[in-house]
């Protein structure tokens, strides 16, 4: 499995290189987390671990989140239990706020913990995170259409789309056409980030540009699989 870790984007700034140069870089939190459950082909029907991160108080977890982090009784349980089924392994850690998987076989057992210090080594990530949501927006703020020319002439339509249809033939809308609306909130990749820094005391990633989502917003540092010399 590619490493991967979980975390959330602290903010920008800037560091400074042995020559004076200045890089522009991310400062994303990542860990300490646990390994709540590891997923066999045998048992599963695929290889992965399930890591958690961040605590949550459990006056606030539901059953299910409890019950990821620690054995709960119930009826179920006790059903199985008495047929001779065996309980799947829990951590034992508090109920987690960010609870994410990673395919591939990994090694590492239920209650581990999953460090900064799984990057060393490792030249540059990609980051997967869920991009600021911008609400309706237009064309000209969705798709950077350019909008109407602003002379004498166009009426009240100067950032409109303009025509969307088609001729007699096909007398229709193609799907996928580029209009107006919900821009952001969406699922975001971007891959390849040089590693700039890796802070193990204080479990901090510095990446070489940006990063999806807003300060505060959780996301997943995987090893990359893009090679070439960018």
């Amino acid at each position: 499995m590619t490493k991967g870790i979980l975390g959330r984007k602290v903010g920008l700034t800037q560091i400074f290189q042995e020559d004076g140069t200045v890089v522009p870089v991310t400062v994303v939190e990542v860990g300490p987390c646990h390994v709540l459950q590891v997923k066999t082909v045998e048992r599963d029907g695929y290889e992965a671990v399930q890591l958690g991160y961040l605590d949550k108080p459990r006056r606030l977890a539901s059953k299910s989140q409890r019950g990821q982090a620690a054995a709960i009784s119930s009826k179920r349980s006790k059903k199985l239990a008495a047929e001779g089924v065996e309980a799947v392994a829990k951590p034992g850690c508090e109920p987690k706020r960010f609870v994410r998987e990673l395919r591939g076989s990994s090694g590492l057992e239920v209650g581990a913990e999953v460090t900064a210090a799984v990057f060393d080594g490792v030249k540059a990530v990609d980051v997967t995170g869920t991009s600021k949501g911008r609400g309706f927006a237009g064309v000209m703020k969705r798709h950077n259409f350019s909008g109407q020319r602003a002379s004498h002439g166009v009426k009240k339509c100067h950032r409109h789309a303009g025509g969307t249809g088609m001729a007699t033939y096909p007398g229709r809308v193609f799907k996928g056409q580029k209009m107006a609306g919900q821009y952001g909130a969406k699922k975001k990749t971007v891959r390849n980030l040089k590693i700039a820094k890796i802070d193990t005391e204080n479990n901090l990633l510095l990446v070489q540009g940006a990063v999806p989502g807003p300060q505060g917003g959780y996301v997943v540092v995987r090893e990359t699989n893009k090679v070439g010399p960018n």
